[in-house]
């Protein structure tokens, strides 16, 4: 299928992504407060996104480390905002080392029935010892590991979806049939890590399958996402490095049987006002009100050593190779050596942006750099990430959204009432 159009998500943060940002004196909305949620779900509907991206953690805060509440569980939010929105998509965020195949199975089976197909899971592995404390266990398992179960769990739950043909839910009054059970067959799977005899208890989801969305960037992360993700969600913050992970994306998904190319998706935070100095004085005393200690405590867990003893405004360390290959931790040195960093520069974007790019400009300068990525081919289209809330969304959606419009780069309509129809992807 020919790209006609750029995809947006919503990632789903109800005080916006800058720590600073729900401290500002316009700032609203809070974690626990549903009516928010549903207000925000459905501004992202307003503004015919493709979804909307709830993001997780099994980890409670921590003092001294920037950590929030995690607010509601994704799954049990996605059915509420299935009740009070009518084409938006719904990704949840479920992760495979904590979880069992036939509950979530079930859990986004049922979601795509409530929601009329517009089901999503975003795929995730964990990546905290401290979570793995949360579920009597005392470390994570090692990296290989985790993906090769996560392989393995894609394979059980898609074949729980499968265990029910069309139309095996018959509801047949007048022969008495309400299950056609020649259309519904045990999956019987044994691996190395479940033993899961299916059927599933709840028929075919409407989709067929859910969307699965995936955002590793390791070797192992790009194998999953090539050879099971529909969407990759991505940090980069060059064009290049966006052409080149998609590169891989697509040559790690080149033995799929369905000839699948996985969309990629990257993470943007917008920063946008109706003029450009408007928008910059915005990101200005946003940074200027950010705790530069916990940006710096950030950046030590992130690169695996202590930073705190190195004097703030001098140059960054270099971190030689202690640092862990994360994507995201490259792209953070990159800018190091690119644009000369003192250490609180550094801080201060690390923990304002956590990975993704940061987009600040008036609505025409935003949608000139979502232009520039999309038609080269290094996006096909964006997870947008509000700063703040509201004016994250409600200033991406009322100006940044008619200027593409506008270009005939988006959508001026739903066009389809699925997930699947959404973001063009084969029927199943």
């Amino acid at each position: 299928m020919t790209q006609k159009h750029m995809h947006f998500g919503l990632f789903h943060l109800p005080v916006g992504r800058h720590p600073y940002g729900w401290r500002l004196p316009t700032a609203e909305g809070h974690p626990e407060d549903l009516a928010w949620a549903v207000r925000v779900a459905r501004k992202a509907e307003e503004g015919l996104f493709d979804a909307f991206f709830m993001a997780d953690s099994l980890v409670g805060p921590v003092r001294g480390e920037q950590g929030r509440p995690g607010g509601f569980e994704p799954l049990t939010l996605a059915g509420a905002i299935a009740a009070t929105t009518s084409r938006v998509g719904i990704v949840a965020t479920v992760s495979t080392s904590f979880s069992e195949p036939f509950n979530v199975a079930r859990m986004l089976a049922s979601l795509d029935h409530m929601s009329g197909g517009r089901a999503g899971w975003n795929v995730v592995t964990s990546q905290s010892d401290r979570a793995a404390q949360n579920f009597g266990q005392n470390h994570l398992e090692a990296h290989a590991e985790r993906y090769e179960r996560a392989t393995e769990y894609l394979d059980v739950v898609t074949a729980l979806w499968d265990s029910w043909q069309a139309g095996a839910m018959a509801f047949d009054k007048g022969a008495g049939i309400m299950v056609d059970y020649d259309k519904v067959h045990e999956i019987a799977h044994e691996g190395r890590f479940y033993n899961v005899r299916g059927p599933l208890n709840i028929s075919r989801p409407p989709q067929g399958h859910p969307v699965i969305f995936q955002a590793g960037s390791s070797g192992d992360g790009l194998k999953l996402a090539g050879s099971r993700a529909d969407v990759a969600f991505t940090a980069q913050d060059e064009i290049d490095e966006a052409l080149n992970y998609k590169h891989a994306l697509h040559a790690a998904a080149a033995g799929r049987a369905d000839g699948w190319r996985p969309l990629v998706m990257p993470g943007i935070m917008p920063i946008t006002a109706r003029t450009g100095a408007e928008a910059r004085e915005k990101f200005r005393f946003l940074q200027e009100n950010t705790d530069i200690a916990a940006g710096i405590r950030q950046l030590s867990g992130r690169w695996g050593y202590d930073l705190s003893g190195y004097d703030p405004e001098g140059p960054v360390p270099d971190p030689s190779d202690r640092v862990h290959g994360e994507s995201r931790v490259r792209m953070l040195l990159q800018k190091v050596r690119e644009e000369n960093y003192r250490l609180r520069d550094l801080a201060a974007l690390a923990i304002a942006s956590h990975g993704h790019r940061i987009l600040i400009g008036s609505p025409t300068e935003v949608a000139d750099e979502l232009q520039r990525w999309f038609e080269a081919g290094a996006a096909d289209g964006f997870n947008i990430i509000p700063a703040s809330m509201p004016d994250g969304i409600d200033d991406f959606v009322e100006l940044v959204v008619p200027e593409l419009q506008t270009r005939g780069l988006y959508r001026t309509a739903y066009e389809g009432r699925t997930l699947r129809d959404h973001l063009g992807l084969p029927s199943l």
